[in-house]
């Protein structure tokens, strides 16, 4: 089962960058639920602005430290391509 490397946008216009292998299910945790990570829980509703598929949890985890060192503007850069 392939892993999911996402960012959502929270209401306060930040970005939070994750893994999952279900996009939709978090993206409703994240917004509604206790299991939401606490930085987003104080930032909903959040929104879904990127995804990328990796082949399993470690490449979805490298990637996943990999764009949270990126700048905003990366990111930014990031989401605009896809």
């Amino acid at each position: 089962m392939s892993y999911f490397v996402y960012i959502l946008e929270c209401s306060d216009g930040s970005l939070y960058t994750g893994i999952t292998k279900d996009v939709s299910k978090r993206l409703d945790e994240h917004n509604s639920k206790d299991t939401g990570a606490k930085y987003t829980k104080a930032r909903r509703p959040v929104k879904l602005v990127y995804q990328e598929s990796s082949k399993d949890r470690s490449s979805a985890s490298k990637r996943e430290y990999e764009i949270k060192q990126f700048t905003r503007s990366k990111k930014l850069q990031l989401i605009q391509k896809s």
